[in-house]
């Protein structure tokens, strides 16, 4: 086993308790020596739970206290990621980050410069790329069995599940958006990643919010957040748009919290000279031909497991030696430039070039 890593918590809610701390408590080569967040009591409660020894609601001070820090996981509203990243990096330390990024694309830079001048690991949760379906379709077309993938499509849409109501995911100061830069980093990210990482050039989209009063959900991923009755609702909760790369290819997304539709889903599909794939609902189809015959494939993987696992044991890899990056800071700051061009359109009703 390689040295234990020394690491710090910036911000305890649901996502780190839900979805990192199992992980990382039962790492055999991570200590959670700190933690840090402004809401003290879930802080003393969460520190409890993990057995985290020094709490801080400021995480300048843990910084300033725990220089010896190896890395620090960043999970609190999406506003304070930059500032709490570049700062770590600036102190030497590796930083891994919640998606997304950042909320602007000059925030997703400053990190990612922050990251080359120190030398330092910064890498942003992209769950989905560590799912077995996501795996095997990305060997599929890296292999060259889809051929030139031109065209496609990728969303998430919900019935009704908008998180955190009247909290940070719905106050645009804090969270940068609503469903197309909470839900639209996933699937956005995946579809690139498939098609090769093309570079964006040009956005056109459309932002809709209809369902600001609904006090409805039937989706498990309204929890995330906290809700609060008199809080505030200055986000989207559909977003619809396209993108255009420097290579001619072109996607298609849509992202919602709320809307009428039969069911919450999210996938994938995506159009190659050779072949098709899709991954929608957690099944995954090729289509493509075969001695001139049009032929569907349904592929035996295996079963989804937790992507945020496996993401977050990728970066304790990396950060160990033992693996590279599966992805850069600079596919961060595409990835920001894309979902902040898209606003902007909405806003002007124009195409953006970025």
């Amino acid at each position: 086993m390689s040295k234990k890593l020394r690491i710090g918590i910036a911000g305890t809610g649901n996502i780190f308790r839900v979805a990192h701390a199992p992980v990382l408590a039962e790492h055999p080569e991570i200590e959670i020596v700190a933690a840090c967040d402004v809401n003290e009591e879930r802080l003393r409660t969460q520190g409890a739970q993990w057995g985290i020894p020094h709490l801080y609601t400021d995480y300048k001070e843990m910084l300033a206290k725990h220089p010896d820090l190896d890395f620090i996981d960043i999970c609190t509203s999406n506003k304070y990621h930059s500032d709490i990243a570049v700062a770590a990096l600036e102190a030497g330390i590796h930083v891994f980050c919640e998606k997304p990024d950042a909320i602007s694309p000059e925030e997703a830079s400053r990190m990612a410069n922050a990251a080359e001048q120190s030398g330092k690991l910064l890498m942003t949760m992209r769950n989905n790329r560590f799912r077995p379906a996501i795996q095997f379709l990305k060997k599929y077309a890296a292999a060259g069995h889809a051929g030139d993938i031109y065209t496609g499509r990728c969303g998430w849409v919900r019935r009704r599940g908008i998180p955190g109501k009247g909290g940070w995911f719905t106050t645009k100061e804090l969270s940068g958006g609503g469903p197309l830069i909470d839900l639209g980093v996933h699937f956005i990210d995946v579809a690139v990643w498939l098609m090769g990482n093309p570079r964006p050039v040009a956005v056109v989209g459309a932002t809709y919010t209809k369902f600001a009063e609904t006090s409805i959900s039937d989706s498990a991923h309204s929890q995330f957040g906290e809700a609060s009755a008199d809080g505030t609702f200055n986000v989207e909760d559909l977003a619809s748009g396209f993108i255009r790369f420097d290579n001619g290819a072109t996607l298609h997304i849509e992202f919602s919290w709320a809307s009428n539709v039969e069911e919450e889903v999210n996938f994938v599909e995506l159009r190659g000279t050779k072949a098709g794939f899709s991954f929608k609902g957690g099944e995954t189809k090729l289509f493509t031909e075969i001695e001139g015959t049009l032929c569907d494939i349904t592929p035996k993987l295996a079963k989804d497991h937790h992507g945020h696992a496996e993401h977050i044991k990728h970066f304790i890899d990396c950060v160990q030696g033992r693996d590279k990056p599966i992805l850069v800071p600079q596919d961060g700051v595409h990835m920001i430039q894309i979902l902040s061009a898209i606003y902007e359109s909405a806003r002007t009703g124009a195409e953006v070039k970025l």
